[in-house]
Order: C-alpha cells, then structure tokens, then sequence
C-alpha cells in the first residue's frame, strides 16, 4: 500500500473542476472560494476507480494487500500548480518560518471536519482502520478510535489487536493528521478534510526541515523555502534534475538533518550544565564547528532548491568513463555505420574514405548498423564513418579515446537522434576528439546535448538541435567549434567553465536562452579561461547574446582595483575590424577604466557588430584584471611582498574579432550577478 500512497506520484493528468452542488457546511463564502481554487484533482492514475462516485469531485482507489480496507481518497497525485496555489494562497500566505504550524491549524479549523470519518492509520510497520472523533487543530493531530470492525495489516506478525490498543493508549489516542488516508465517501462532504490533510502530509514530508524555524525570518517562508523546493521536487519527477545531483541533493540532505539533530543534543547539553568545566569549554568549541558545517550544508542545499542558481553554476558531474586506450596488437580499425550497405554506397566509400589513394597496408573494416554500437567498440586511434541515414539511440555516447566521429555526407543527411529520458548524449573524456558533419537532435535531455569533461574536442561542420543546454565545456577540457550551427537550448547554448579552453569559429548559435554562457572564475581556485570567437553569429536568443557570471562583490573590488597600477602586469587582447569603417574606438581607454594600468593591442571599429565585441573583451579584460588584483592581496597578506612572475603573469588571450550579435532579447553582453 505504501508505493500507492505516496506523495507527487505522478504527473500529467488534467484537473478536474468541482461539482456545482456544494455540502451544506461549505455554504460559507470563503469556503466556497476555496472549493473553486484549492480543491481541484486530476483524474485516475492506474489504481485508481475507473469512474467518478456521484457527490464527490475527487478519485478513490483500493489499497494493496491481503486485507480489505475500504476505498480510500485518491489526492496524492495532485500537480504542481495546485499545490502552489494552496500553500500560497490559503494554507501559509505570507507567514514566517515560526508561523508555519500556527498558520497551518488556522487553515484546517476552515476546513476539516472535525468528526465522523474513518482513516486509515499508515506506518512503516502496519496499517489499520481508524474513526476520528476529534481533531486537535493547534497540535495537527486527530483524536481516534479502532474501528468496527477492526482492519488491520501487519508487516509483524506478532503485532496483535491488544498490542494496537496498548500503541493508541501510549499516546493517548492522538495521530499525526499526515500519517492518516481518509476513507472515500462518495456523498462529497470529506473532499475537503482528504485534499488538506495531503497538503499538510506533502508539506511535512517534502517542503519542511527541522532546522527552518531557527531560520531568520526576514521575508515570507513561502518565497524562501517553499516555493523553490516545491519546483525541485516536480522538476525531480519529470526528469529535469541529473541523477547524479539527485543522489548529492539527498546526501547533502541526510548529512544535515545527521548534524543538526547533533547539534540539538550538544546545545541541550550544555544548557543543562551549570559548570564552568573543560568538557563544557570542548562541547562548545564542537557545537561552533557543528553550527558552521550546518550553514556550508544548507548553502549548498539551496544553491540546487533555486533552479536559477541550479542551471548558472551547474551540476560538477564527474565523468568515470574509462579509456581502453591502444587494442592489444596495435591495429587501428576504421567502423562504418550504415543501417542497410548498398554497392554503390560501398564502392563510394571504398573510393572516397576507405581506399583513396593504393593501400600501403591494410586496413581491418567493421560493419555496425548504429553509431553506439561503433562507438563502443572503438579504440585509441579508431575512425568511426556514418552513412547518410537517421538514427535513433537510446545511450549515451561515452567517448574516452581518441578517435574521429564522421559523417560522409551533408549533416541534414546524417542524423543522430536519441530518445529516452537520460542524463546526457555526448560524454568526452578522450585526450583528441574530432567529430564532424553530422547532426545531433536531443530530446527528452536532463544535461547538455554534448560535454567535454577534459581533453580536446573539435566539433566541425555539424548541426546541434538542443534540449536543455547545448555544450558544456567544462575545467581543464578543451573545445574547437567550427562552421557548425547550435539551436534550441533551453539553458545556455555554450557553457564555458574556468581553466578551460574555448575556441569558436564561424558558427551559428540561435534560438537558445542565452547565446554563452562564461561560469564565474573569479574565485581564488579558478584558472582564467581562454577564450576565442571569430566570425560567429549570434542571433535571437531570448536573452543575452554572450553572458558572464561573477560576484556582487566584484563591483566594489573593480573600485579598489582601479588605485593600483604599478604592478600590474599586462593582458593582451587581440580585437580588430574591418579598415573602411571610418569612426573607430580606442579600446585602451575603456580597458584603463575597468581594470587599471594594462598595455594594449588592438584595432576596433564601432560599426553595429564590432561593438559588442569591444564590449565582451571589455568585461573579460577586467574581469581577469580584477583576479590578479585579489591574488595579489592575497599574496600580501600572508607577507609575499615580491610576488612571484609564474603567479602573477597569468593572461587570457582573448581574441573576440568579427562577431555577428543580432536580435538578441537583451543585448550581446549582460552580466549575472550573485
């Protein structure tokens, strides 16, 4: 019974609009209102009735098990903007934190009925038939009884009805109103008392946290805890979440409920001690380090909860593929994919690919009918050729060697498409990658529809239909991305992480939510990433063309760096134009501005499209300034007065020259602060 019983279940199922007639106790204006808005379900999932019961709004299904309970009320499967407009617009509004459980008993004074009806009492251990004869409200808690006749199931054997009686008297016939499913009745009257108990229960069991009440109380709980973990939750259910941040989210969770209920006992103990002793002094000195480990927890917690700060830092997944390296005899073998080999299709290849000019040597040939197949069978220094064709996958492709992925033809004529829901689609780990003329369309996508974790990877002459992100390129990988076109990422179109090499030439990247994306590397662990743009076209993306992440504190520190000039050493920035455009900018000045003292190579004009150029090298040139500044307050302040040339000397070439930015729905450059 209890995978039927859980909360958030499934999704995807229409609401369904209350009856026309209203109980007699419901006549009330307000509870009218909440009947029209807050009481809305969705139709049957799989165990549920297959009809509606006449009076009541909601489904009913019949428990799993051996014994027969009644039907019972279907309203776990409620969605996502249902149980948004509950919490926030009846049952917590704009209360804080402390005010949770007082808000929460004022809603269900509204509308729960206080008696005559039965529940079902739901444990990990037994489940059994109960009436509720009263409700203690300021408590969530209902006053009960056995019912007539007794139902019950156990998971123990030796679990007796005496035994149940003796369970109910130890606390005092009082349940928690989330540990009960009330029995269907298909008058209409108890689809209220159903649909709020499973408010309270999902809240309890998903939204709130023990330690959310010693939380300042500065703004509404609602917009604080409730609202981001209600969409982490839902986006874990329709597989937008990686699995892998999944499993650190509920990890993060366990070790800081493990640490604060810690926390609890050592500050319960020390508030019971009267002396001034040295185990009080130690108790102390170990409740501070539990207190800090606990904000560094809930930090993290939140930064996945926000789903903006979940898509701008993204997930650090790491990659595990490992490389088999050179086959055993030292052969390289050449894998063509093609779903049905014609002559004339192998007498093209064999003339083109195969055998161009007289063999030397011969060369081993394996036939696969899909490109995952060839891609796991290959080896340090394989080919794999892709025939005109549309392919379908459902893995992902997990490149760790060197090899070369092409397709022979036009990409519009060679496309590889996967379906299934998964984390990703093109995993690169290998030291030199080289993929081309082929088209790669995402769909049903958690991750990016490529991600290069380390090595080098040359994307050319392909076409990218995005999902989620496009390519993520991420610390210490490199990436060379040329006359190939990326659309329709719901995220960023290119992430670029720092201490990474980028490099994009001659390409289209259109129709995504930002064009690309440059994660912050202004922390004291971060390398500058190198970055190269020339002649690409960035066009209709909802936001900006090119987007870089940084602190807000970073405004104050770019004040303070402008006071120090001496030693700054210099970042060469490479930007041109085209010579007939008559008004021309001095990029020195604006760069002096922004970061200090730097010496300057550059040619830029101000037509419409050099200018967002100037103004990306711009950021990027302080940007980087700015690190070198706070490195070498760092270095200061543990006494190195004369800093090393191999610490300071750190530069980002960057050469932005030719960019296209056009159509963009906030400009070509835009900062994200955090």
């Amino acid at each position: 019974m209890a995978d039927g019983l859980l909360a958030g279940g499934g999704l995807g199922s229409e609401a369904m609009a209350p009856e026309p007639e209203l109980p007699g106790w419901a006549a009330v204006e307000e509870l009218e209102r909440l009947e029209k808005g807050l009481f809305e379900n969705e139709d049957s999932c799989s165990d549920c009735s297959d009809h509606v019961k006449p009076g009541s709004s909601l489904q009913s299904f019949v428990p799993e098990g051996k014994t027969h309970f009644p039907e019972m009320f279907q309203t776990s499967q409620l969605l996502f903007y249902e149980r948004f407009r509950a919490y926030q617009d009846y049952i917590l509004a704009d209360c804080k934190a402390s005010e949770v459980k007082e808000f929460t008993a004022e809603f269900l004074e509204k509308v729960l009925e206080p008696s005559g009806w039965r529940a079902v009492w739901h444990t990990n251990v037994f489940e059994v038939l109960v009436e509720v004869t009263d409700v203690d409200f300021a408590a969530l808690k209902a006053v009960v009884r056995l019912a007539d006749p007794y139902l019950c199931e156990s998971h123990v054997s030796t679990f007796t009805m005496e035994c149940m009686k003796e369970l109910l008297d130890l606390k005092e016939y009082r349940l928690p109103l989330q540990e009960l499913w009330v029995v269907f009745d298909d008058s209409g009257l108890f689809d209220q008392t159903a649909l709020a108990i499973e408010h309270v229960r999902f809240f309890y069991q998903n939204i709130w946290r023990s330690w959310d009440e010693e939380e300042e109380d500065e703004y509404d709980y609602f917009i604080r805890c409730v609202e981001p973990r209600l969409r982490l939750h839902y986006d874990i259910l329709e597989d937008r979440v990686p699995s892998g941040l999944i499993v650190d989210y509920q990890n993060l969770l366990t070790q800081c409920e493990e640490s604060y209920r810690k926390f609890l006992n050592l500050r319960s103990s020390l508030s019971n001690c009267n002396s001034d002793s040295e185990q009080e002094n130690i108790s102390m000195v170990e409740g501070l380090k539990l207190y800090s480990e606990i904000e560094q927890l809930k930090q993290k917690l939140k930064l996945i909860e926000n789903p903006l700060l979940r898509y701008v830092f993204g997930y650090q997944k790491n990659s595990n593929i490992q490389a088999k390296g050179i086959r055993p005899n030292g052969q390289k073998v050449t894998h063509v994919v093609s779903s049905i080999m014609m002559t004339g299709l192998l007498q093209s290849l064999l003339r083109d690919r195969l055998c161009p000019e007289p063999c030397k040597e011969e060369i081993e040939i394996q036939f696969h009918s899909d490109p995952l197949s060839a891609i796991n069978a290959c080896y340090d220094g394989d080919t794999v050729i892709v025939c005109p064709g549309h392919y379908v996958v459902h893995g992902a492709f997990s490149i760790a060697d060197s090899i070369e992925l092409e397709g022979y033809g036009l990409p519009d004529d060679i496309i590889i498409e996967k379906r299934g829901k998964g984390d990703t689609f093109v995993d690169c780990t290998g030291a030199d990658i080289k993929i081309s003329s082929i088209k790669f369309v995402q769909h049903d996508a958690v991750e990016g529809i490529l991600i290069i974790h380390r090595g080098k990877t040359t994307l050319e002459n392909c076409v990218l239909q995005c999902e989620t992100t496009g390519v993520t390129v991420r610390t210490s990988a490199e990436f060379l991305m040329k006359n190939s076109d990326l659309y329709g990422a719901k995220g960023a179109g290119i992430e670029i992480y720092p201490g990474s090499k980028c490099t994009l030439n001659d390409n289209g990247i259109h129709h995504c939510k930002e064009g690309i994306l440059i994660k912050d590397f202004l922390d004291e662990h971060y390398d500058i990433p190198k970055i190269s743009m020339v002649n690409n076209v960035i066009h209709n993306n909802e936001g900006y063309g090119v987007v870089l992440v940084k602190p807000t504190i970073f405004s104050d520190l770019q004040e303070d760096a402008q006071d120090e000039t001496e030693e700054n050493k210099a970042l060469k920035v490479q930007t041109s134009g085209e010579a007939d455009v008559a008004q021309r900018v001095d990029l020195e000045e604006l760069i002096q501005c922004a970061a200090g003292k730097m010496e300057l190579y550059a040619r830029a004009d101000l037509s419409e499209q050099a200018e967002g150029n100037c103004e990306i090298v711009n950021e990027l040139v302080a940007a980087s300034t700015q690190k070198g500044q706070m490195k070498k307050k760092r270095l200061s302040e543990l006494g190195i007065t004369q800093a090393d040339d191999n610490l300071m000397s750190q530069e980002m070439f960057v050469s932005i020259v030719g960019n296209q930015f056009k159509w963009n729905g906030k400009g070509s450059f835009g900062t994200f602060l955090f």
